[in-house]
């Protein structure tokens, strides 16, 4: 389902097997557990980089499984993203810098768990950018807005990613400021450059605490939508 390695100031979180990687309580609960692991084991210079195997990096939430349930499908969908909400939250809290190595597409739910990384890289190879909603008749959740309008500085942009059903590939994406990379010609290609740039960052040895107050600074209204609170730090330090 996904795995954590440990390679020296370096945490790799990936999303295994050549499956779609949607998002499923199971799933949630393990993407969760590996983050409450980064964040005990988080040192000065830690950084975390998460991708996955396979053509996809996640296709979103599990729709099957909540198809499965006839008419207890609309409740297994809120369920669903009432506790992928958690996942945003504590990837936007993790003490260290974040990078999301775009292995393939990322859709709906999976690229707002993409968009949640301080950096992410695509592939110029193969892979896209989808918010499906639109085309499967499905409402945005309130907080996916939120993290567009933080993380999405042009209104053209957000308007490409959520009310066209657009698929980006990478050079768009980068052109339209809603990723940083797309130069890179395999999943290989894409994780070695984020393991270079998360070993630039790994040297700097910033302060964890302070890099997640600074960071959350920067959303307020994201971090209340999430219920991120706390105090902070760099502030107090003036």
């Amino acid at each position: 389902m996904c795995t954590l390695e440990k390679r020296g100031d370096l945490f790799l979180l990936t999303l295994t097997g050549d499956d779609e990687h949607r998002f499923h309580p199971d799933t949630i609960a393990s993407v969760l557990s590996l983050f409450e692991q980064a964040k005990a084991q988080s040192t000065k210079g830690s950084v975390l980089i998460t991708t996955g195997h396979g053509k996809f990096f996640s296709n979103g939430f599990d729709l099957a499984w909540a198809q499965s349930a006839g008419s207890g499908a609309i409740e297994r969908m809120h369920q669903m993203v009432k506790s992928f909400k958690t996942v945003i939250a504590a990837l936007l809290d993790l003490p260290m810098p974040t990078i999301a190595a775009l292995n393939g597409h990322a859709a709906a739910s999976g690229l707002m768990f993409a968009l949640s990384h301080d950096y992410v890289f695509m592939r110029k190879d193969r892979g896209v950018l989808y918010m499906s909603e639109l085309d499967i008749g499905l409402p945005v959740p309130d907080y996916f807005s939120e993290l567009v309008v933080a993380k999405v500085g042009s209104g053209i942009a957000r308007r490409e990613l959520l009310l066209s059903g657009k698929k980006l590939k990478g050079e768009e994406a980068v052109a339209l400021g809603i990723v940083d990379s797309a130069a890179h010609d395999s999943a290989e290609g894409v994780v070695e450059a984020t393991l270079s740039l998360g070993e630039s960052l790994a040297a700097k040895k910033w302060n964890g605490e302070v890099y997640v107050s600074i960071r959350k600074s920067l959303y307020p209204e994201l971090c209340r939508m999430l219920n991120l609170t706390g105090n902070n730090m760099a502030s107090h330090n003036l």
